[in-house]
């Protein structure tokens, strides 16, 4: 049989299907894009989408985890914003506190604890706050009451017993400080600042090396906080090891370089090994992060006057009895300054104060000797 062969059917090119499809892509576009200008343009633009901002609690742990850091400037950011969102959140100004004293902002620190107490007297950690800043404020009779608040209101509490060693030892009280460090211990052992309060309780008794070995096992808790190096830097110059205290001095300052009284006592172990221009630069480093640092300015004082540049030996030394008060041997310095620079009149003065804080302070009887 004869069979006619199959006509190949002729396929039809996509081309102008796709390009059709297009072309209404297109027009759609310019439809839409025509009304969202009119629409503009009757309106205004259309809002962008903003992030929902987290709530007060939220920026309290996040401000936790910058301190658990070391990142001070930023859980203190935290904590701050969490009070603007919530002025009643007790917690986030104790912790705000707790910054501001580890950093030795003293009387911010008081005020921001205290305020936490107007909130919420109850709360065990904000006492216990207020408690350490109080003594570390040169407020220990008063603190002692504040910690045994603390205690009192949540008996396993460890920070309220670190709270209780550091008042009790600063007060004159050793054997109930050791007590109380040897009960936050057994509360909270892993408490970098629970086992610093531990620590000071052999600082307290001269047990020097005992302390270090107690502020060493605290970094090893945590080496983020600053003030722990600090206090390392502290026993080994009480050791005479200037060496080490430089070192520790130095590691405090790198760990927060925000950190004020760390380049203070790095300036003054310079200035006890004779390396005045490096004291220089390390105290106005701490005046620079913080211009109500009395201590820096005294301590400026006192190596300028050293270096015999008495004029500006006087300006630093009268903004340290500005902001701390006269001590007998800012007033006796005071007082030679003036006198080398044949300013016997303001000199007396100063040796005068000199005797009113200590009767029986010889150099200040000098000082009178020589402007007579």
């Amino acid at each position: 049989m004869y069979l006619e062969p199959r006509r190949t059917q002729t396929r039809r090119p996509l081309w102008p299907w796709l390009l059709s499809v297009l072309v209404a892509c297109g027009l759609a576009w310019t439809l839409f894009s025509r009304q969202r200008v009119i629409l503009e343009a009757v309106r205004g633009p259309l809002p962008t989408p903003t992030p929902t901002e987290i709530s007060p609690r939220d920026y309290v742990a996040v401000g936790d985890a910058h301190f658990a850091d070391g990142g001070y400037d930023e859980a203190l950011q935290a904590y701050i914003r969490a009070t603007e969102l919530d002025p009643s959140l007790s917690v986030a100004y104790a912790r705000w506190a707790r910054i501001l004293m580890l950093r030795s902002r003293l009387t911010e620190a008081e005020q921001t604890a205290r305020r936490a107490i107007e909130l919420d007297a109850e709360s065990a950690e904000n006492q216990a706050i207020l408690g350490l800043t109080l003594d570390w404020n040169n407020k220990a009779s008063e603190a002692i009451g504040v910690c045994l608040k603390a205690t009192e209101l949540d008996a396993n509490n460890g920070l309220g017993y670190a709270c209780l060693a550091e008042a009790y030892g600063d007060y004159g009280r050793v054997p109930e400080a050791v007590e109380m460090g040897q009960r936050a211990m057994s509360l909270a052992p892993n408490d970098a600042l629970v086992r610093r309060s531990f620590a000071y309780t052999y600082e307290i008794r001269g047990m020097y090396r005992e302390a270090i070995r107690e502020y060493q096992a605290a970094t090893s808790l945590n080496p983020n906080h600053a003030v722990l190096y600090l206090d390392i830097g502290r026993n080994y110059r009480a050791l005479n090891e200037p060496e080490e205290a430089t070192y520790h001095f130095q590691r405090a300052a790198q760990v927060d370089p925000g950190f004020p009284l760390g380049h203070d006592q790095l300036g003054w172990t310079y200035y006890s090994q004779g390396l005045y221009a490096l004291a220089v630069q390390e105290f106005e480093k701490a005046i620079d992060l913080d211009p109500t640092f009395g201590l820096a300015y005294g301590h400026l004082g006192v190596t300028y006057y050293v270096q015999r540049n008495y004029e500006d030996a006087i300006t630093s030394l009268n903004e340290a009895v500005a902001l701390m008060g006269p001590t007998e041997e800012y007033a006796y310095t005071l007082g030679f300054a003036h006198a080398y620079l044949d300013e016997c009149d303001q000199a007396l003065q100063w040796f005068e104060t000199a005797l009113e804080i200590n009767p029986s302070s010889a150099v200040a009887r000098q000082g009178l000797t020589f402007c007579q």
